[in-house]
């Protein structure tokens, strides 16, 4: 399944069902933000447009916006990670996900960054 990433630091999974997917923060931002002690996810139903804060992640270091990577309603969010935030230190690009969003403009996830492009982009940033 491929992942795409943003500027922002979330990824983006595209779920068997192609007008799904599973949003998270990537190991860069997790290692920027250190310990994560909060995670707040948004409610399920909830309609947001690409760009818009969605949640918020906070550590011992600092909080973070997590951003809509794409437009759509969130289907599901990760009540696991709500109960035990460190699983976004731990397994941010698996257990730790955040939410689960059905999208309106599949456009918006072919525009995503790559890996490729993901890594260069965090590199020189």
């Amino acid at each position: 399944m491929t992942i795409k990433y943003t500027k922002d630091h979330e990824w983006v999974q595209q779920d068997a069902d192609a007008t799904l997917v599973t949003v998270g923060i990537t190991v860069h931002a997790q290692d920027a933000l250190g310990d994560v002690v909060f995670v707040d996810l948004p409610e399920v139903g909830k309609t947001f447009n690409q760009g818009e804060v969605a949640g918020v992640v906070e550590s011992v270091k600092a909080a973070a916006d997590v951003f809509m990577p794409v437009s759509g309603e969130i289907t599901e969010v990760n009540e696991a990670l709500r109960a035990d935030p460190s699983l976004a230190n731990s397994a941010p690009m698996d257990a730790g996900w955040f939410f689960k969003v059905r999208i309106s403009d599949a456009a918006q996830l072919e525009a995503l960054l790559d890996e490729t492009a993901y890594e260069k982009f965090s590199a020189d940033n």
